[in-house]
């Protein structure tokens, strides 16, 4: 009895506790490409790939009004995509980044030497079904409508493209190399629809601030994974998009 209790403590323990990297304020479906030559991260990574649970928590930073940087409590789970390749005293590899999560307890130190926290993951669903039965019943109805924004004809922009239209013709002029956009694209996905306004959300934030970036917006994941309500992280997006569109057209220039 006493190994069966152990046995499940240690699947429960797999199923909520992650070991933690700091390094970049992903947010879901984007893909981090990287040559690593921090010996206890590759460590992590050997551990991952050996237990065939090729997963851990990635956070980033933010930084407060007095210019102190602190880490979030926020992030995402990476998925070490095969093909990593230990090259010298490198690995070489590919992230991806999927379910969200926040820290639900202290953070301690792992025996091998990283750290690792108990957390808790974050179903978009759930949260806008939560939302919707609090005080605020109609935010989420608020954020759908709004989200309608980014795929709709905009009689603002040329041609009356939508926003996000726009905004892969412009990027498309400031690729960093040829076929950037193209390639981001096809990682990220189709577009979630307007019904779905958290993913939405997301959706944008990693497509107008992609890895690598490109320096045409402001830097907006972080505010997305620390948002409280559906409808701030559709207004942060938004405005992101707007003034993105604004520098690369040169009306408004960052």
């Amino acid at each position: 009895m006493a190994a069966l209790r152990s046995r499940v403590e240690e699947v429960n323990d797999r199923a909520t506790k992650l070991p933690l990297v700091v390094l970049d304020s992903m947010v879901p479906r984007q893909v981090l490409k990287a040559e690593v030559s921090n010996p206890l991260l590759m460590l992590l990574v050997r551990e991952c790939l050996m237990k065939e649970t090729p997963f851990f928590g990635m956070l980033g930073m933010a930084r407060l009004a007095d210019g102190q940087q602190v880490h979030l409590k926020y992030g995402v789970e990476v998925e070490i995509l095969e093909g990593a390749k230990f090259v010298n005293d490198a690995v070489r590899l590919e992230l991806r980044a999927g379910r969200r999560f926040c820290i639900d307890g202290e953070v301690d130190n792992a025996g091998q030497g990283w750290t690792e926290a108990r957390v808790k993951f974050l179903d978009s669903e759930q949260e806008e079904m939560e939302e919707a039965r609090g005080e605020d019943r109609m935010s989420v109805a608020r954020a759908i409508m709004k989200g309608k924004e980014f795929t709709s004809p905009n009689m603002n922009m040329k041609d009356n493209k939508s926003l996000v239209d726009t905004w892969i013709q412009l990027a498309k002029e400031n690729e960093r190399k040829p076929g950037q956009i193209d390639e981001l694209l096809e990682q990220l996905g189709d577009i979630p629809p307007s019904e779905n306004p958290t993913e939405l959300a997301f959706w944008i934030g990693a497509l107008i601030n992609p890895i690598p970036a490109m320096g045409v917006a402001l830097e907006v994941r972080p505010s997305l994974l620390t948002a409280k309500r559906t409808e701030d992280r559709i207004q942060v997006a938004l405005a992101a998009i707007l003034r993105s569109i604004k520098h690369m057209d040169g009306s408004a220039p960052m």
